[in-house]
């Protein structure tokens, strides 16, 4: 039989999680992993410091929930390390943290124990509220402007990095965060807000992780090879490289992002432009040092027990920087007797109000940019509707976290939800929990049950699909006039 040739864009989560379910149908399944840096991972990177210490850079762990990550490290006998999540948020007043009583906790303690009922609102009318902006909701129920400022907003941060967005992230998504059985991280606490500190794991190092999933899932890996054109016709897919060499494939899996899969397609669907191009990439840096004067101006420095850390701008109090104590997160940087900060400045256009000008020059480590899209109501209104409708056109498949939400979990599942539309079985039906979240994605991102026959899941996709179909509509016309009077 011949194998059917598959190309795959990108080796992140999504892309690595793809490779690694076609490879387990190597009778079905020729498979090309092409990757524009030289090894697999994509954001997820380990780079060296000062020091002979290598950081992982970009990512660092996940929680329990993550069953796909975890199962596709168990199949290659990679180890996670527990970590209890710890987070300082604020400075002086406004200080706050999960894990212990503080002065502006018990002044918001009305808005706190409010929240918690908002929430539960806005989960059970999530089909609304998956369009409206925390930081408008907010406003409209009328929370105090510290509540939003010092405890939602550095709260919405943590979660998903957004780019200084956190106003405009979907209301619906932060309201998941605490209330989704099979998601959250919290058990929301009506007196504090936050009082746990959730075992969450560590990766080990990226580049170890990454390279040995790639290079014992038995697919042809090609780094130092980014893809300049596409071109489909006549049932196949031909493939450009960056040195000008072309090859065919039979279908072509985009596991990066969105803006590079636009770019590289020669004459693209209507539909492609449209869900391709409304994804918001904000470009933020990261800066890695050993500045503890730094983080003492800016945060509260329990150096010794905190992970993370959010500080909020002082003249514009909706703009967050976060940082990182690498050396409590992770398990080969322990024990070096260095305390190892990462700092994260959110949105380049915003570079102004950024305080990295406060960083002793002497003990930065690592520079790196970083880019990244931001959950922000637009992304559900304008870009996730529409991704079922590129799926598989013209031999064409997309995957990766901005299908969804930003985290590795997501874009693992997406990756596998690619390989499975193409014939690979997902490989984890045994695995409760990561089994429903597959099932879940699978349906909203492709329309489409795991089995289809006389089956709940069957019935459901039947019965969405007109809905999906004029909630489709109605995104594209919502965009149209939304381009027109407010873009």
């Amino acid at each position: 039989m011949m194998l059917k040739r598959v190309l795959v864009v990108g080796s992140g989560a999504a892309g690595t999680a793809a490779a690694y379910s076609l490879s387990r149908c190597a009778d079905k399944f020729d498979v090309q992993v092409w990757e524009k840096a030289p090894v697999p991972g994509g954001v997820a990177t380990t780079s060296e410091i000062k020091g002979g210490l290598v950081i992982n850079d970009g990512v660092q762990g996940g929680c329990p929930t993550y069953r796909n990550v975890l199962n596709i490290m168990k199949e290659f006998n990679l180890e996670t390390n527990p970590v209890h999540l710890t987070v300082s948020f604020g400075k002086g007043k406004t200080a706050w943290t999960n894990y212990a009583p503080s002065e502006l906790t018990e002044k918001l303690q009305n808005d706190i124990a409010r929240f918690e009922k908002l929430l539960k609102f806005i989960n059970k009318f999530e089909a609304i509220f998956i369009f409206l902006p925390i930081g408008k909701v907010l406003k409209w129920y009328g929370f105090s402007d510290d509540f939003c400022n010092y405890m939602v907003f550095p709260l919405t941060a943590l979660f998903f990095g957004t780019g200084n967005q956190v106003p405009y992230v979907s209301s619906a998504i932060m309201a998941r965060v605490f209330l989704d059985d099979d998601l959250r991280l919290f058990d929301y606490d009506s007196k504090r807000l936050l009082s746990q500190t959730p075992e969450m794991f560590a990766f080990p190092k990226l580049v170890n992780m990454y390279k040995t999933i790639m290079d014992n899932c038995g697919v042809k890996f090609h780094g130092n090879r980014s893809v300049s054109e596409v071109r489909r016709s006549s049932g196949k897919v031909t493939v450009k490289d960056q040195s000008g060499k072309v090859e065919e494939f039979d279908e072509i899996i985009f596991a990066c992002d969105a803006e590079t899969a636009l770019k590289v397609l020669v004459n693209p669907t209507f539909m492609e432009r449209k869900a391709l191009g409304n994804v918001r990439y904000f470009n933020d840096l990261i800066i890695t040092h050993e500045d503890e004067d730094y983080m003492n101006k800016y945060y509260e420095l329990h150096k010794d027990v905190d992970q993370y850390f959010i500080h909020t701008d002082d003249k514009d109090p909706e703009k967050i920087e976060m940082s990182f104590n690498l050396a409590n997160y992770q398990p080969h940087l322990r024990g070096k007797n260095r305390n190892i900060y990462q700092t994260i400045y959110l949105n380049d256009q915003l570079r102004s109000i950024w305080t990295e000008k406060d960083l002793d020059p002497d003990k930065i480590l690592l520079r790196r940019w970083w880019r990244q899209f931001a959950h922000s109501w637009h992304h559900y209104a304008f870009v996730v509707p529409l991704v079922r409708y590129i799926q598989g056109k013209q031999n064409t498949w997309y995957c990766g976290a901005y299908t969804l939400i930003n985290t590795h979990e997501i874009a693992t599942i997406s990756g596998l939800a690619a390989a499975h539309r193409l014939g690979a079985p997902y490989p984890f039906p045994h695995d409760k929990l990561a089994a429903k979240q597959f099932d879940q994605y699978l349906l909203v991102l492709h329309g489409h049950p795991r089995t289809f026959g006389l089956n709940k899941t069957t019935l459901l996709s039947y019965a969405m699909a007109p809905f999906m179909m004029v909630f489709a509509g109605l995104s594209l016309i919502f965009n149209f006039f939304y381009s027109i009077f407010f873009a």
